[in-house]
């Protein structure tokens, strides 16, 4: 990229003179092969996403999440009526097509129409939805929204650092690791060091294609397993 200089010899960023912002995300549902992605609703959703997240009785999948564990369905509830409708936080409920039930479930925030400038967070995935094909596309779903509907530039994805698990599936979805927030957050009584990922819009025609052929069927065999990795996929459209 040819380098801008002003007329006081300073380098300055790229000229986006047609840049009139983004759009608010709001909370409308997505429709996917092997999954819905639904707006988070406390009728609907509270008993299929108790249930899920019992499977998880050690509840390990709580220790990044700054809320949880749910001991009761009602606790969840309460969590869920206050989470729902919010339009600074759009929450979303995974239903597996595969069960038909709520599994899991991720939001939109810190959203910068302005900048163009969208995070996805708060993701929580039950032991049911965990590494399949449902999970994947989800987080398919979400990003082909922001950027193909929406028109943000930027899609973040920020974890504790430690959380190892996160961080292996922001990168084996597509996102490209740009630093470490050291002592970021205080959550759950602890410090938190932030890691931070993003795609962007400049990089999500190759990734629309990687993700299109790891989830086409043909690319698992009849016991589900897939055939090609997204991570290959990506890399080879990458180039």
């Amino acid at each position: 990229m040819t380098e801008r200089i002003n007329d006081h010899g300073q380098p300055i960023g790229a000229a986006l003179p047609d840049w009139q912002g983004a759009r608010l995300p709001g909370h409308d549902g997505l429709a996917g092969r092997y999954c819905r992605v639904e707006p988070l609703d406390a009728a609907r959703h509270t008993a299929d996403l108790f249930a899920a997240f019992s499977q998880d009785p050690s509840g390990a999948i709580w220790t990044y999440i700054p809320w949880g564990p749910f001991g009761t369905e009602t606790e969840l509830r309460a969590w869920i009526q206050g989470a729902s409708g919010v339009d600074a936080q759009p929450y979303f409920a995974i239903v597996n097509t595969a069960s038909g039930r709520a599994e899991g479930v991720a939001s939109y925030m810190r959203i910068k129409p302005e900048h163009g400038v969208i995070e996805v967070g708060g993701i929580t995935y039950a032991p049911a939805l965990q590494r399949t094909p449902a999970a994947t596309e989800a987080m398919f779903l979400m990003m082909a929204r922001v950027f193909n509907d929406l028109g943000y530039r930027r899609y973040e994805w920020k974890c504790d650092a430690l959380n190892a698990a996160s961080c292996r599936a922001a990168e084996r979805l597509g996102f490209t690791y740009e630093g470490l927030f050291r002592q970021a957050v205080v959550y759950k009584g602890r410090n938190r060091d932030t890691a931070w990922y993003a795609v962007l819009d400049s990089e999500w025609s190759r990734l629309e294609a990687a993700y299109a052929e790891w989830l086409d069927p043909g690319n698992f065999d009849a016991d589900g397993q897939q055939k090609q990795s997204l991570k290959r996929l990506i890399e080879a459209h990458r180039g």
